[in-house]
């Protein structure tokens, strides 16, 4: 009986086996979606049943198909992953010794199995760092455990190379499952006991390799290189401290290397191997070898002293110098790439005074110039990577100055080489895009601006010869074009070519203007920009005089990005206004002093609105001209602006008669009202001027919206009426009344618009809300319009005692919260800390760790209002944990017993509060931090509750200096906490604050004064 019952299991067990891999086939192989989904569904279910981890090693044993291994592999990574009952120690190595064994006794698994168990393998391993079995770390002979592998055969070593390269890219991550805390002490660990010995071994290897005369037309040997240099690769691309920085930026591109590791670098032969490896490998691996290299040019700076940085560096441009001379594989676009970037590391991680003095610099830099030159006119290849190009020859242009070697540098020769290849390049790939019909890289708004930019330090070097070029080229492509204007049988084609040609002149024209607030510009060179301010304006003019026929959308978007930069350098106080360039505009265009420029300006911008109000592009480009010439009241450029009869024309006559843009188009989406937004702030700035008190002003002012306002009542009054029409005429209404809460930051003026908007219209917008409150196309603006109202913007929400102002924009504003059902969550956490911390105290564990992460992402939030609630909050909360530990440790009597319940719970995680200290000090020493106050605020709770984490914090940072600035970090980080009491009083904080303010500063002052550093990327000299 007992034989029959065994056998019915094994039956039963083998039959469910044979379901799995039906299901498997059936998820990854069938094409019907409904049986797909049930696959799913089915396995789902198979991986939270209990018998998931034998049901897993029976697929291995006994699967028949590939993807049931998978099944197995991917199955086993959730359950060694899962934070909740995870596997004992025991099991845990039993799965990795099975796994280890499984793929030693398998080689020639499908790849994605091998890949899936390799994973496993990391995981594994990652997860188990720190676990001991009889006071060993059992999880970490991870060489050890890889030696038999590479004994073996060519399939063998390709599966260890795999499960170390894997490994190490698996412990640099960080898993969003695990705390970030946990994550860091794994990878330091992996970072000081064996990331440098599995690098050494992959150099030997790679030595190995090179030495011997591999086949790399067999697939298994190929394999093995590819997977031996993604081992370096991974090594090098290691993230030593924990910075965590975005992959796709190239700009932070300092790699960390220990100093324990400076022995590889220090001897030549590591990197003559790669440089060796490039040259003799096929063009399908070489891109891996410059990968590597990209990284080793990178190296921190205080890697090394001066000598052997000379060394090193002498080293690495022998070998760019080589592949220059043999370029054969840089045909290959991904070899291009890589090559580009290297390249680009040259100068973003030395000093041109460094690089001048390399023997071979001369050669060098003439060989890097015909190579930068030869990929500028080949235009259409690779044009992502012209970027790292352009970027060096930027760095190059922009440190010039401040250079103090003695031996000569060569830009002069060599960087209008490079400029006149651009913009010639540039000019002739027009005919080419519009004969064979390709992609217009003038579409790309983005890359075009990057490149422009680079091109705009670039062009101020030697700054005479870009200028004679830019005239020359432009009165060339005037001409023609002018002259195919007055023909009677000049083709469409022609005079959209030369349209196209003059779209790249003025934009680099633009650029080159902008370029001028990067050098001291001379009186010769504001009569140069003087020549070329005055061609396009010429220009300008006959194209607008023909916009009644015809324009070019293009062009125009160029003129937009000429004017831009022209406003920022000649518009205002930056310049004076007996800059040369004034007087050729006077002597040519007759525009003799800032007024008359700025009624260009004014005429361009109402010209633009006229005829192009139905294109977006040119509509928002425009008006945000507008708005950033309505912003310069500091200088008097608002008030000259107000003077100009277009502007009052415009403030008499906002309506869609006279700017289309304005009209209620039933073709138009909703959202291409944004731009009445800004149109309205521009306005309003320009209105607040001579408005003062005059309230008749206003009145006239504000004619065109109370009639739109009366038609939307008009219409919500029937009940039959055309809803998209009134959402039109709403949407438009509440987005200029948006832009004019904006610029009414004046109390006066504010509470004239307040006055017109309560009682008569309020009710419009909560009866729209209640209408629509499902179309976030409607609701948005109207909500966003409330909020500007309740924005105590420059103080403007100060009522009088007597006034009931306050209750009644409250009171409207609740009800519209109330009836939308929604409101900000930060918004909200904010309120809730500050006046409620009681009830937040009160809540489960797991709901405050979930705030205070909300707020610690908030921290770092790119919006500024986020930012300074999340500081504001943390302030609250910091507050409060400040007096419940002083009450404690005083023995007082606790008023509520969930005050200890929140002190022990931030006792049992005080990583979460130590990781926003790092944060906070981190933003204020190292990034652009726009709301100081906001962020010092809090800083000083978190240091009192944290005092031995910010000195380990402060020493860090001071042993990150080069040693000369250490004491001088170190006395900053003194005289922060000069005269700082143990208290949270305000007389305390105010201090704190101002003591704040002087350490930045200081900060700020000894790290631009370094050479090199924490964050020392781009040498300027």
């Amino acid at each position: 009986m007992m034989c029959l019952v065994s056998l019915f299991h094994v039956v039963k067990k083998f039959s469910g086996l044979a379901q799995l891999e039906i299901l498997c086939k059936q998820l990854y192989e069938t094409t019907d979606t409904a049986v797909r989904h049930q696959a799913e569904k089915a396995l789902v279910e198979f991986t939270n049943s209990p018998d998931c981890l034998s049901k897993c090693q029976l697929l291995l044993e006994r699967g028949n198909s590939s993807y049931s291994q998978l099944l197995a592999a991917t199955c086993l990574s959730k359950l060694v992953s899962r934070t909740s009952n995870p596997l004992p120690l025991e099991q845990r190595i039993d799965i990795r010794n099975y796994v280890l064994n499984y793929l030693a006794t398998r080689p020639k698994l499908a790849a994605f199995v091998t890949q899936a168990l390799i994973q496993l393998y990391a995981r594994i391993t990652k997860l188990g760092w720190f676990d001991c079995q009889k006071d060993d770390y059992v999880f970490r002979n991870v060489i050890a455990d890889v030696t038999r592998f590479l004994q073996d055969s060519v399939e063998h070593c390709i599966i260890g190379v795999t499960i170390l390269s894997q490994l190490t890219n698996e412990i640099n991550q960080a898993d969003t499952t695990h705390p970030l805390t946990k994550h860091r002490k794994i990878a330091s660990s992996f970072r000081d006991s064996s990331l440098f010995d599995i690098f050494t071994l992959s150099c030997n290897l790679l030595k190995q390799a090179s030495g011997k005369n591999l086949n790399l037309n067999d697939e298994s040997q190929h394999g093995l290189l590819m997977q031996l240099l993604k081992l370096s690769y991974n090594c090098l691309n290691y993230d030593f401290i924990g910075t965590s920085t975005d992959e796709s930026s190239d700009d932070l591109c300092t790699v960390q290397i220990p100093t324990s590791w400076r022995s590889a670098f220090l001897d030549s032969s590591t990197l003559q191997l790669f440089f060796n490896l490039y040259h003799s490998i096929p063009p399908s691996l070489s891109p891996l070898v410059l990968s590597c290299l990209v990284q080793i040019a990178s190296v921190r700076r205080s890697l090394f002293n001066n000598a052997e940085r000379a060394k090193f560096l002498s080293h690495l441009v022998d070998g760019v110098k080589r592949i220059l001379a043999n370029p054969q594989c840089l045909p290959d676009p991904n070899n291009y790439h890589e090559f580009c970037r290297l390249l680009a590391r040259l100068k973003s991680n030395y000093q041109l005074g460094e690089l001048v003095k390399v023997e071979n610099y001369p050669e060098v830099i003439r060989l890097i110039a015909n190579f930068t030159v030869t990929s500028l006119q080949h235009w259409e290849f690779a044009p992502n990577s012209v970027h790292y190009l352009l970027s060096l020859w930027q760095r190059l242009a922009a440190s010039v100055p401040y250079v103090k070697a003695t031996e000569p540098h060569l830009l002069e020769t060599y960087t209008p080489e490079v400029t006149k290849a651009y913009i010639t390049s540039r000019l002739e790939s027009v005919h080419v895009i519009l004969r064979d019909g390709l992609e217009d890289p003038l579409d790309d708004a983005g890359l075009v601006q990057q490149q422009l930019d680079q091109l705009s330090t670039i062009g101020r070097c030697e700054y005479e010869k870009t200028c004679a070029l830019l005239v020359q080229l432009f009165d060339q492509a005037a001409q023609t074009y002018q002259e195919l204007l007055q023909s009677t049988n000049s083709s469409a084609v022609d005079i959209t070519v030369q349209e196209g040609r003059l779209t790249w002149l003025v934009y680099i024209i633009g650029a080159v203007i902008g370029g001028r607030v990067s050098f001291a510009s001379t009186d010769e060179q504001d009569a140069m920009d003087g020549e070329l301010v005055c061609r396009v304006l010429q220009l300008m003019n006959l194209t607008d005089s023909r916009l009644a026929q015809a324009g070019n959308e293009r062009l125009e978007l160029a003129m937009l990005s000429f004017f831009e930069q022209f406003r920022k350098i000649y518009i205002g106080d930056q310049v004076q206004k007996s800059s040369k360039l004034y007087r050729r505009l006077s002597e040519v265009l007759g525009l003799n002093d800032e007024t008359m420029v700025l009624s260009v300006f004014i005429g361009k911008i109402i010209t633009n609105l006229k005829y192009w109000g139905q294109c977006e592009p040119i509509t928002s480009k425009t008006l945000q001209l507008l708005n950033d010439l309505s912003l310069g009241y500091p200088s008097g450029v608002v008030r000259k602006l107000v003077k100009l009869s277009a502007v009052q024309f415009m403030l008499n006559n906002h309506t869609s008669e006279h700017f289309s843009f304005l009209g209620v188009n039933n073709q138009s989406n909703l959202s291409d009202m944004r731009c009445r937004t800004t149109f309205y702030t521009a306005l309003g700035r320009l209105l607040m001027v001579d408005l003062g008190e005059d309230e008749d002003q206003f009145e006239q002012f504000m004619l065109p919206l109370t009639a739109a306002f009366e038609a939307v009542a008009q219409m919500l009054s029937t009940n039959t009426f055309n809803e998209q029409e009134a959402k039109r005429t709403l949407v438009g209404l509440v987005r200029d009344l948006r832009g004019i809460a904006f610029a009414f930051n004046a109390k006066t003026s504010f509470m004239m618009l307040f006055d017109w908007i309560y009682p008569a219209y309020m009710p419009i917008l909560q009866r729209a809300i209640e209408l629509w409150y499902h179309d976030p196309a409607c609701t948005t603006p109207v909500l966003k319009l409330m909020a500007e109202l309740v924005h105590n913007r420059s103080q403007r929400l100060q009522f009088d005692v007597s006034s009931p102002n306050g209750i009644l924009l409250f009171r409207e504003t609740s009800k519209m919260i109330t009836t939308y059902g929604t409101q900000s969550f930060y918004s909200l956490l904010e309120v809730l800390t500050q006046d409620h911390m009681n009830f937040i105290a009160s809540l489960e564990p797991h709901v405050i760790m979930y705030i205070l992460s909300s707020i610690s992402e908030g921290l770092t939030a790119l919006d500024t209002m986020v930012c300074t609630g999340c500081c504001s909050s943390l302030d609250h909360i910091v507050t409060y944990l400040f007096k419940q530990l002083s009450r404690s440790t005083k023995k007082r009597p606790t008023p509520m017993a969930t005050d200890d319940r929140f002190l022990h719970i931030m006792q049992q995680h005080p990583e979460m509060i130590q990781q926003m200290l790092s944060t906070v000090l981190n933003i204020i020493i190292f990034e652009d931090c726009r709301n100081q106050w906001s962020m010092s605020r809090p800083l000083l709770g978190l240091i009192l509750l944290n005092e031995k984490y910010f000195a380990d914090l402060r020493n860090s940072i001071v042993n990150s200096q080069p040693p000369e600035k250490q004491q001088a970090m170190h006395l900053c980080f003194e005289n922060l906490m000069e005269g700082i009491e143990r208290n949270l009083l305000t007389k305390n904080r105010d201090r704190f604050t101002q003591n704040l303010s002087v350490f930045r500063r200081e900060v700020n002052d000894s790290m631009k004064n370094s050479t090199y550093g924490v964050n020392s990327n781009d040498m300027m000299s």
